[in-house]
Formats: structure tokens, sequence, C-alpha cells
């Protein structure tokens, strides 16, 4: 009776369960001819025919699904201590490898100086080279959890990651220094490619956006931290001890996953169920009730290319991504110019210019309290005024707010440090920009998780591609454009471009849904 609990406990967007045969079906209108690129449940969220007719079919008694609706073993059903560690970890390495990104950032003049060098774009891309491991880094990372799960994925990125942050604390020099930055970043995307997949994996839609609160932190929190941290660590020691700091919270936190993490994966639980099924009972037919039917090529081919193909085929996870990617670029330019504005303008120390920083990271918080705490009631309101239907449109509607504060925050920041203004102002300049990007990257986080599902990873995996591919060659042009059109203009060309994305989340709000359904838009993706 798994489908009617479902609808009756309303988790709109489905739960894994067996179907029993004896339930009482409701009557349900003909299935659509244009199928959502989630094939197994429409993105509205709505029981669809094919299950209908499942759940009437007898059961297959070669099929391995949950042991019925309250099976332990389904992480929907796992203790809330047992979900709050899983977040609380899934958090805390999507906040340390974020930080890794810029607690580097304020030493960056030591290490040039350590190494001789004056050139200021080579400066910029040892920083920002760590985001184009992310941007390669989820084309591995997602087809691998596809295929394997996400614990072991996890495992194996969290050391990694601590490998390559003591390589680049050995660097002998700039070459090695930018390579082992890569690398890095590239074990460093896993948290960010499956966090929000992971909580999903235990999270229904109603408490989605409170569980995904601390995960969405991370990205967003963590560099702003980590030039705080870093600007202190290179005045009390050197630039190599940012790197030791981050291996040694980050060997912390293998430590903490190997001993507590456990497999969300709902594919790969019943999979291990199904292997050990068989030797118990001897029967080789024995199949998962979610296997695909492919070989581990063809499972790896497809998981690989469809990120590309959601970018390509679905105007949503496009202009979604495009609009993250936009505002994750201006971060990370701000923080390549604000160690300049703040030496040379206002007389900082390196200390000091990493306290600088504080702006985005209070804006976050503001941003966070914001999302964090109305998401979901909002969501759940307009759920209520549309018959108890939900749609992850309703996710949208703080994102258009947000959409306002990064605009404000850029006119703010460039022209206050164009006219010299209070070194106060700029900085609550940056928060405005906090705000508005804690409000789009929780709102378009939990809207990709809401709207496809089943497929969640890869469509995160699309959005940190991109996101991560601007974010690391936007500061490239960034020194070059404040150079030629000073920080008030350049400022203000960012912000126009910003304005103009604003009306984005207006339009999906009111047509997501249908372009969601178009059969144009739809692909087939198994």
């Amino acid at each position: 009776m798994i489908l009617l609990d479902e609808i009756k406990s309303g988790d709109t967007y489905g739960r894994l369960g067996t179907a029993s045969t004896s339930a009482p079906l409701p009557e349900t209108e003909p299935e659509s001819k244009n199928r959502s690129l989630d094939d197994d449940r429409d993105l509205e969220g709505s029981v669809t025919s094919v299950e209908l007719e499942a759940a009437a079919a007898p059961q297959d008694p070669n099929i391995v699904d949950w042991d019925g609706p309250d099976d332990p073993a389904n992480p929907h059903n796992w203790s809330k201590a047992r979900k709050g560690v899983t977040i609380l970890l899934v958090s805390a390495i999507t906040f340390v490898t974020p930080l890794a990104s810029s607690i580097f950032s304020p030493s960056i003049e030591q290490v040039m100086t350590e190494f001789h060098s004056t050139n200021q774009q080579l400066a910029s891309f040892i920083v920002s080279v760590y985001l184009l491991g992310y941007c390669f880094g989820p084309l591995v990372v997602a087809p691998l959890a596809e295929m394997y799960g996400k614990n072991p994925i996890y495992n194996v990125c969290n050391v990694l990651f601590v490998v390559w942050n003591v390589a680049c604390a050995k660097a002998p020099n700039i070459s090695a220094l930018i390579i082992f930055r890569f690398f890095a970043g590239l074990a460093g995307c896993c948290p960010l490619t499956l966090g929000a997949g992971s909580l999903a994996d235990i999270t229904l839609p109603e408490h989605r956006a409170a569980a995904m609160s601390g995960w969405v932190m991370g990205p967003l929190l963590g560099p702003v931290i980590g030039p705080i941290a870093g600007g202190y660590l290179t005045e009390a020691k050197d630039w190599r001890w940012s790197f030791w700091v981050v291996s040694m919270v980050g060997g912390f936190i293998v430590i903490m996953g190997f001993l507590f993490m456990r497999e969300t994966d709902a594919k790969a639980l019943l999979e291990q169920k199904t292997k050990r099924l068989r030797k118990e009972t001897g029967n080789p037919k024995l199949t998962s009730k979610l296997d695909t039917g492919l070989t581990t090529k063809e499972l790896f081919r497809t998981a690989t290319i469809r990120p590309g193909k959601m970018l390509l085929f679905s105007p949503i996870i496009l202009f979604l991504s495009l609009y993250m990617a936009i505002v994750y670029g201006y971060l990370y330019l701000l923080f390549t110019a604000i160690p300049t504005v703040f030496e040379a303008q206002y007389g900082f120390t390196t200390g000091q210019v990493g306290l600088s920083y504080l702006g985005f990271g209070v804006g976050s918080l503001i941003g966070l309290g914001i999302t964090g705490g109305t998401s979901d009631r909002i969501s759940q309101r307009l759920t209520q005024k549309n018959g108890g239907k939900a749609k992850p449109e309703y996710r949208l509607p703080i994102m258009g707010l947000g959409s306002v504060f990064v605009p404000a925050g850029l006119f703010m920041f460039g022209w206050t440090v164009e006219n010299n203004d209070h070194w106060i102002l700029p900085i609550i300049g940056t928060s405005f920009v906090g705000i508005g990007m804690i409000a789009a990257f929780m709102s378009i986080s939990v809207y990709l998780v809401d709207a496809y599902t089943s497929h969640a990873v890869s469509a995160i995996a699309a959005s940190t591609v991109f996101r991560s591919l601007l974010g690391a060659l936007l500061p490239l042009a960034g020194r070059k454009m404040f150079d030629a059109l000073g920080l008030g203009w350049g400022s203000s060309l960012l912000a126009f471009i910003a304005v103009v994305m604003i009306p984005i989340s207006v339009l999906l709000i009111k047509y997501g849904e249908k372009i969601r359904h178009y059969m144009i838009f739809n692909m087939k993706i198994e």
C-alpha cells in the first residue's frame, strides 16, 4: 500500500517502496504523450499511469525491492540521528573543499615573490585553476556515483583531496602548485556534485530546503571564511600553512566519513541487497527493481553524457545554470579584486584584508536565514492553494527576491570604492551580493532536486560544471576590465548583466511547468 501511503503522507515527488497489489487505485487521467526528463515520475510530482499499472500488475518474485514502506534499510526511514550525522558530514566536506579554493588568495603576493614572478594573470590563475578542477570533476564523479553508489566515491575523493592539498603545501614551484591545485579541485568537486542528491535520498520534499540549508552554505560561506583564515595564517606563518590546515581538517573528515558515512543511494542499496540474496538463495535471476539493464560500459557512457544533454535539451537547466554561473563568477572576481582594493587604497594589512571578506559571510548568513526559514513554508503554502499539488516552481520566489540584491551590491561596491568612501561601505555592498547568492544557490539547488529527482546528481553536475567554468575564467578577465573601466563602471557592467538575469525566476514561476512538459524539451536519457 505504499502508493496510497505516499499520497496521504504528502510525499508528492515520490518515495521508493514496494507497491502492494491489493491497494485500491485512484482514478487517473490518461498518460500524457509528453514525458519529462524523469521517466519514472512526471515533474509535477503526480503519480503517473505507468506507476499505477505497475502497482496493479502481479509482483514478479524475482524483483528485489524494499521490505515494505517501513523498511529500515530505506534511507527515507532512517532515524533522525542517522540522518543528522549524514547531513552534518556532507555539509562539513562541502564547506571545506570550497574553503580550500580561496584560503590561498590573501597570500598570492607572497607566493609570487617567493617564486620570483610578477605576472598578475598568472597570479589570478593560481587561485582560479582550482575551479577548473570543479569544472571537469563532475563529469567523472557523477557517472561513477551512478554506477557504484555515492559513499565509495565520497571516501575516495576525500582521501585524494587531502593528498593533493599536502602536495600543494610542498610545491617546489609555480607550475607544480598550479597542477596540484587543479587536482585538488578535481577531487574537491565531489560533495558539490553529490551532496544535494545525498540529502534528497534521505529527506522528503516538504522538508528538503531546511535539510539543505547547511549543505548549500558550503559553496558560499567556505570561500568567504577561507581568505579570513588564510590572511592571518600567512601573517603568522607562511602561505604553505593554508594548505596544511586544509589537509588537517580534511583528514579529520576522511576519518569521520569512513566511520559514520553510509550509502544513501537507493539504486546502490537495492543492488547490494540483490547480490546478497542471490548468494543466500542461489537464485541468479533475482534483479533489483531499479536495475537499468545496462552494462557497466553503457551505464558509464549514459551517465557521462547526461549532464551535457540536460544543458542542451532543457532550457530550464541551461538558464538556471547560466544565472548561477554568472553570480558564482562574480564571487571569485571580487575575491581577486578585494586584496588590491583594500591593501592599496585603504592600507589594510594581509590579515585585515582577510577580514574584509566578512561582508560576503554576513550576507550569506542573512540569506540563509531568509531562504532556509521560508522556502519550505512558501512551497507548502502554494501547494495548499493549488489543491495539494506540489510543483518544483514553488521553490523559485525566494530566488526572485534575492536576484535584486546582487546588482545592488555590485553598484554599491564599485562606486563607493571609486569615490574612496569609508571602507565599511564596499564591505556592506559585498554583503548584499552574499544575500543574493545564497538565495539563488539555495533556490536553484532545491528546484533541480525537486524537478529532476531521479537524475538530481546529473542536473546538479551540469550546473556545477557551468558555474565552475565561469568562476575559473571570469577572474582572469576581471583585472583587465577593472583596469580599463575602473571599479565604478567595471562593477556597474557586472551589475547590468545581473539586472538582465532578474526576469529568469519570474518567467520560470509562470511558464516553468509548461516548458518542462513541451515535447521538444523532453528526451530519452536512459
